[in-house]
């Protein structure tokens, strides 16, 4: 009588399990630069208030300088109010002009 032994090599370790994550990378916006800005300017103009929100609103573009427009979310104790930050600059030099802060309710 013969007999035929089949041994199978089985691992007792887990195999390597290997995660790859590919973070898409999004190009950064051109509004990016005015909006830390926007926000800098808010908390200097009111340091009490925590900013909660973020909005970037828009641009105005015009022949010689244009117009970055945010809306900010600040809450000051229990009071909660919005700010219209627009940041106006020069087309050519990129160079902040004018900066105008006006809050509301909404």
């Amino acid at each position: 009588m013969f007999a035929t032994i089949v041994f199978f090599s089985v691992s007792i370790l887990p195999p390597k399990i290997i995660h790859t994550a590919t973070a898409q990378q999004k190009p950064v916006p051109p509004y990016a630069k005015f909006g830390t800005l926007a926000m800098e300017k808010t908390h200097e103009k009111y340091p009490n208030a925590k900013i909660i929100d973020y909005l970037h609103i828009g641009r105005i573009t015009g022949s010689q300088s244009s117009t970055e427009k945010f809306k900010l979310w600040l809450k000051d104790n229990s009071k909660e109010f919005g700010v219209f930050v627009n940041i106006e600059f020069n087309n050519e030099t990129g160079k902040v002009t004018n900066i105008t802060f006006k809050e509301t309710s909404r």
